[in-house]
């Protein structure tokens, strides 16, 4: 096996254990991402791509990590030293995706992304420096849903809902206003009957209509 490439991605905070992102590729054929270079006691090693251990929930069967207290599906309380102890009696949490199978691998791996992470601590200090690694823009920063923005933005007055009675009540009556500026209330159903009290009644085609008289008192009947 041949490791082709290395690419390292530096991370901002220098006090920081993990200290960088890198991928290697083997034979000009294979990649291997997220490996990490972490900054240990007796200095920096290389460790393997990983993902965090999980166990069920016994209530509703949902999947937690090792180290969550609580259900993230149910909310049960979960105990929290579950998880199983290596030799030294630390718990393991992390299982590696991807790692090597014997020693000469692995210090062949570790010798050759340490010197390239070193290389790489220099080249960051030149004018223009650009990394190489390929991170498919997991660190650009979201777009704001600007039309969900101005809904919130303008507060809208809560609006007490109306009962079936009441909207019955709203629409069974009106408010007319008198010439003496008293307000009188008149119900749909009387409405037609009050308007029709006011208006002149139509005249009459069959009743004769009486010419105005002459005379003070009309025309009287014997």
């Amino acid at each position: 096996m041949r490791i082709s490439e290395v690419r390292i991605k530096l991370m901002e905070d220098p006090s920081d254990r993990l200290c960088a992102f890198c991928s290697i590729t083997l034979d000009d054929c294979f990649v291997i991402r997220d490996l990490k270079i972490i900054q240990g006691a007796k200095g920096a090693f290389v460790a393997m791509p990983s993902r965090k251990l999980t166990d069920r929930c016994p209530k509703c069967h949902y999947k937690n990590h090792l180290r969550a207290n609580f259900c993230n599906q149910c909310g049960v309380r979960l105990h929290a030293e579950r998880a199983s102890k290596d030799d030294d009696g630390r718990a393991k949490l992390y299982a590696d995706i991807s790692h090597p199978i014997n020693s000469e691998c692995r210090d062949q791996i570790q010798q050759l992304v340490i010197s390239a992470y070193e290389e790489e601590l220099v080249k960051s200090q030149q004018e223009g420096y650009v990394c190489s690694y390929d991170d498919f823009e997991e660190e650009r920063y979201a777009t704001l849903n600007e039309e969900h923005d101005e809904d919130n933005a303008t507060p809208r007055s809560p609006q007490r809902p109306q009962s079936a009675h009441n909207s019955n009540r709203a629409t069974s009556h009106l408010t007319l206003e008198t010439e003496t500026g008293h307000m009188l209330r008149v119900d749909p159903a009387k409405e037609k009957h009050e308007q029709a009290a006011h208006e002149p009644l139509p005249p009459d085609k069959h009743r004769p209509t009486a010419s105005p008289s002459t005379e003070g008192f009309g025309e009287g009947i014997i």
